[in-house]
């Protein structure tokens, strides 16, 4: 049995804001928050996180961890475009070794950002799952807690290493989730994916849904990213993207939408009806020149909202606090209205509510949850004035400020530097892995 008292200056338990406090920790879970000296230090390690300002490790509801390595190989392209001469050009030379070593370049630089949970949207199933092991594995060598969300994907146009048969998809997915089944520290979860409309048939969405029932865990799936998505869906299936999903009888709760820029008024209304979820991805958005998801509005229905990231067509971001942020911007400039969204809801957004929609007992520094934290130093000019740390951490924050990470109650980042895989490491591999590709 492993106990830690933590003490530090400042804290933010979701969004309600301490002063000097004592966070008791036991085998990786949260047992007392309390002021400063309440708390009995007997039988545990004492760790001092003077000058320092402690909030929840944030969420990345959505990523793709491999296109870590495809930065700079498309960007400022249309997405199709970037698709063809970037994704499915460099993504089929990646075996489970080049997984592996994006997936360490991605989660790594992650955590120095901050991030404790990363939902990894993983598309590349050649040879059952062994890519999606290298993955977990480079999750597990870092110490980031992670969902592995394995795709079902059958679209003919895609490259062969993504594609499987529904049966191929069901019966790996549900080896993969065995073999996580049980984790009481819930560092590894494994939940389905059916890629899209256009990236899985109607069978293989119904056979990922189905299998996210049997496990008892959430669903992922594209929807309404890009407007051409809502006219391809009406061409189709003569329906709006998650009316179509709707009719396929797998819209509830277990559903997590991503994207969703393109939902109209029905569709948001629908989506909350039915109890989903949206998984919503800003900085990306802006990169791709997407459009703007209606976070407002589905946030007053009731519908939970968590951020992402997402991959290597938007540069790959890393740090949800600059998702925060622009959740923050893009919904106020969209609505022409400085009061849209508090900076404290979008704090939400990338903690709890990422939690949450994750199904996850993380994002909030309170008893019964995972101690995944983050210290912020109070000493960075970028929380400065110390007037409200909420704000600060969204509008204003440096990376500077972000010195140590804790996931599950373990030390992954000490004064900025990552301990559990040398950097030095990861950039040799990542060098020797893409060196040769632009001569290519």
């Amino acid at each position: 049995m492993t106990r830690t008292l933590l003490n530090c200056d400042r804290v933010l338990t979701g969004t309600t804001e301490r002063g000097p406090t004592s966070i008791l920790v036991e085998n990786g879970e949260i047992l007392a928050v309390e002021d400063a000296g309440a708390l009995d230090p007997k039988s545990a390690v004492l760790l001092d996180w003077s000058d320092r300002a402690v909030v929840p490790g944030t969420v990345n509801a959505h990523n793709h961890s491999f296109q870590s390595l495809l930065r700079g190989f498309g960007d400022d392209l249309p997405f199709l475009e970037w698709r063809d001469k970037a994704l499915y050009r460099y993504s089929p030379r990646l075996d489970a070794g080049g997984l592996h070593v994006g997936a360490l370049l991605a989660f790594g630089e992650m955590l120095l950002h901050g991030v404790t949970t990363a939902c990894d949207f993983f598309y590349i199933n050649d040879g059952a799952n062994e890519n999606a092991a290298a993955v977990i594995g480079a999750a597990q060598r870092l110490g980031i807690r992670v969902v592995m969300a394995r795709c079902f994907y059958d679209w003919e146009g895609a490259p062969s290493s993504y594609r499987e048969t529904v049966a191929q998809a069901v019966q790996n997915f549900q080896a993969l989730a065995k073999a996580h089944r049980g984790d009481p520290r819930r560092m590894v979860s494994v939940h389905p994916a059916p890629h899209s409309l256009h990236g899985a048939s109607r069978d293989m969405i119904v056979a990922g849904a189905s299998c996210a029932r049997e496990a008892g865990v959430p669903f992922h799936i594209h929807l309404a990213e890009e407007k051409y998505q809502v006219d391809d869906s009406l061409a189709r299936n003569g329906k709006r993207p998650l009316w179509a999903v709707d009719d396929m009888g797998v819209l509830d709760e277990r559903l997590v939408a991503v994207h969703g820029c393109w939902f109209d008024e029905s569709e948001r209304a629908l989506l909350a009806d039915r109890g989903g979820k949206l998984a919503y991805n800003p900085n990306s958005n802006m990169f791709l020149g997407d459009g703007v998801t209606d976070v407002v509005d589905l946030r007053a229905r009731g519908v939970p909202v968590a951020l992402g990231t997402d991959g290597g067509c938007s540069n790959s971001r890393v740090s949800v606090f600059d998702e925060m942020r622009a959740c923050a911007l893009l919904q106020k400039v969209h609505r022409l209205d400085g009061q849209a969204i508090s900076a404290e809801e979008c704090f939400r957004l990338g903690t709890v509510l990422g939690g949450s929609v994750l199904g996850l007992p993380v994002g909030r520094i309170e008893p019964g949850y995972r101690a995944d934290f983050v210290a912020l130093d109070l000493g960075d000019p970028s929380l400065w004035p110390e007037q409200s740390l909420a704000k600060n951490v969204v509008y204003s924050l440096s990376s500077r400020a972000v010195r140590d990470v804790m996931v599950d109650g373990k030390m992954v980042v000490r004064d900025g530097e990552l301990l559990t895989v040398p950097m030095r490491e990861i950039r040799e591999r990542v060098k020797a892995l893409t060196s040769d590709w632009r001569r290519s």
